[in-house]
């Protein structure tokens, strides 16, 4: 599924790459970008994290004419009198205009490196505002993202993660040059697909999957395996050993029928349920008007 995402993503789409401390998932947010430009698209990248140089490193001279660094690196939160882009401007008016500056036949692919500086200073609802906006707004054909998931709670992350179209998790590999990439992707028809790939990534930013995943090796865990035992701190014990559990399933509890109780009242012996009556000497009972003692 990973050379699939490579060959493009579909317009009006939403890619996140979430990395963690162990492994950066910057250096497949280059091949990305490589992939774009080999593609002859446009790429605008708004690079807060890096600089120009180090993010453009390894991509080839000519394909690089069509690749727009927009630098929040230098001045993200415009302490200067003139900088280039701040973290405050990202917004679907700003971003809308910076890639109209440059002249392109078709909407070109915006990059955001990262997702976490902006969330750092703009709120998680106003950033997926901006994204959902620049999905449907027309002035790039689709973005991509670099988020840093330890860096946030897990809600905001779910949301980011709930807009995207598609989601790659990147964890170390058990060799050193390799990478797990768990992906998810959802059709426009709302079909989610799911995979697990092992990778790595050339000189040339080239991506070679190697095989998928097995889960027999470390991977880091998903953000709803982390959840804490409830139990685990309290003063109290709320298990039961196997004597405890034993008696339990033992005790005979009120108002509860046994079997051998239902089985008696569901099968009445003979004789049961009749009325025995034997008149007694004093009743006083007329043939012929046996409802005398009921007139008034």
């Amino acid at each position: 599924m990973l050379p699939e995402l490579l060959q493009g993503t579909d317009a009006g789409g939403l890619l996140i790459i979430q990395d963690y401390a162990a492994y950066s998932g910057r250096h497949l947010l280059k091949s990305f970008i490589s992939a774009a430009l080999n593609r002859e698209e446009t790429v605008h990248v708004i690079g807060f994290e890096v600089s120009e140089e180090e993010l453009t490193g390894g991509l080839k001279g000519s394909s690089s004419q069509r690749l727009h660094f927009h630098d929040a690196f230098t001045d993200p939160l415009g302490w200067t009198d003139h900088p280039s882009f701040t973290v405050h401007q990202f917004n679907l008016e700003e971003v809308t205009h910076l890639v109209k500056q440059t002249s392109q036949p078709k909407a070109p692919t915006l990059v955001i490196d990262s997702l976490s500086w902006i969330l750092r200073h703009v709120s998680p609802a106003t950033v997926c505002k901006t994204l959902q906006q620049l999905k449907k707004g027309g002035a790039v054909r689709a973005v991509i993202g670099l988020l840093h998931t330890d860096m946030h709670q897990r809600g905001t992350v779910g949301s980011l993660c709930h807009l995207a179209t598609s989601v790659i998790t990147v964890a170390p590999g058990m060799k050193g040059d390799e990478a797990v990439a768990k992906i998810t992707k959802r059709s426009k028809s709302g079909k989610v697909m799911q995979d697990e790939e092992i990778f790595n990534i050339r000189e040339d930013l080239t991506v070679i999957v190697q095989s998928k995943a097995s889960h027999t090796g470390p991977k880091q865990p998903d953000l709803e395996e982390q959840e804490t035992d409830p139990t685990a701190n309290l003063t109290f014990n709320l298990r039961l050993s196997n004597t405890e559990r034993e008696a339990k399933e033992k005790l005979a509890l009120p108002f509860v029928f046994s079997k051998e109780k239902k089985t008696a009242l569901l099968h009445s012996g003979p004789g049961s349920g009749r009325i025995l009556y034997e008149p007694d000497a004093n009743d006083d009972f007329d043939q012929e008007d046996p409802d005398d003692d009921l007139d008034v």
